[in-house]
């Protein structure tokens, strides 16, 4: 199989939106491997000096257009032979820091927290990727999990241009910390070529990102994407080497734990002999509810459910 590079590119870069009209930059073979970089942060965010500035990020904050609020994006990649109602498999082979620094902010009416905080603050924070630590200001070490929390295909045409913010059924702002190097996504697909970007690197994040940003910074990831036939999906799915990940999405979050316990329980009664009843019992007593994020309009909630306890 072959493997591909995308740059990040005021040619490559859409900055703030999906759209299922948007151009493919770059085009694969299902089962091909892509490295992706990505940049992040407008001139309000990025250091003057002391630290590493992909070149790219002046051009792309100049001549980029940011038609709503949002991340910038790196994509679309179209692959070859996608089809709507297919599943984009996203293996995530890599993920790897491109600059020695990340920021994070918190802004009044953002955040879990909107009428708590009532001035706009803004922190650098130093990487260290021999280390993999975080430095901040006040001198705790944090260790660095890199993640993309933007991943997704084009959503639905007549859906239009949307804002890169809030998650939906196409992925996107999944801000979901378990999708680190050797985890792997399941997207449905919408349109022909799939049309995957990614971008939103974040150096590490806690559960709930409850001030509305995590590291926020520069990263460059090894993918291969695999179109499967074989499956059907609603919303994106997860999982890792040893645990399974199904997601809800919504504006309550009760109604996103809802749905991402039920979507546990089908994966549940389809990978063994179990009644849906005793999947129920078995996320009870063993699957862990984890809230993905608070902060991005429409929450997320994930549930984890450990493979060896479904696998004979």
């Amino acid at each position: 199989m072959a493997h591909h590079e995308l740059d990040a590119s005021v040619e490559t870069v859409h900055w703030g939106y999906f759209d299922a009209a948007l151009e493919p930059v770059i085009e694969v073979a299902s089962g091909d491997t892509v490295t992706i970089r990505s940049v992040s942060g407008g001139r309000d965010v990025t250091p003057e000096e002391g630290y590493y500035i992909p070149p790219e990020l002046y051009e792309i904050q100049e001549k980029s257009k940011r038609p709503m609020p949002g991340h910038m994006l790196t994509g679309p990649v179209l692959v070859t032979g996608a089809k709507a109602g297919q599943v984009l498999e996203v293996r995530i082979k890599d993920v790897s820091l491109r600059q020695d620094w990340g920021y994070n902010y918190v802004r009044p009416l953002a955040g879990g927290l909107p009428y708590d905080f009532d001035e706009f603050e803004m922190m650098h924070i130093r990487l260290d990727a021999e280390r993999m630590v975080g430095t901040l200001p006040w001198g705790l070490e944090l260790p660095l999990k890199p993640f993309f929390g933007v991943m997704g295909v084009a959503p639905p045409k007549g859906w239009g241009m949307i804002s890169s913010i809030q998650p939906r059924a196409h992925g996107g702002n999944l801000d979901n910390k378990e999708l680190v190097a050797g985890s792997t996504l399941y997207l449905p697909i919408f349109n022909d070529g799939a049309l995957f970007s990614v971008g939103d690197g974040h150096g590490c994040q806690g559960d709930g990102e409850v001030c509305v940003t995590a590291i926020e910074t520069a990263l460059e990831g090894r993918f291969e994407l695999i179109l499967r036939d074989d499956m059907e999906l609603e919303a994106p799915r997860a999982e890792t080497s040893d645990h399974y990940i199904t997601m809800g999405i919504d504006e309550d979050l009760d109604e996103a734990a809802r749905q991402a316990l039920r979507r546990m329980i089908d994966l549940i009664a389809g990978r063994t002999n179990l009644s849906k009843t005793q999947a129920y019992q078995l996320c009870s007593l063993a699957a862990d509810l984890r809230v993905t994020q608070i902060v991005n309009g429409t929450k997320g909630i994930h549930v984890m459910l450990e493979k060896r306890l479904i696998e004979g």
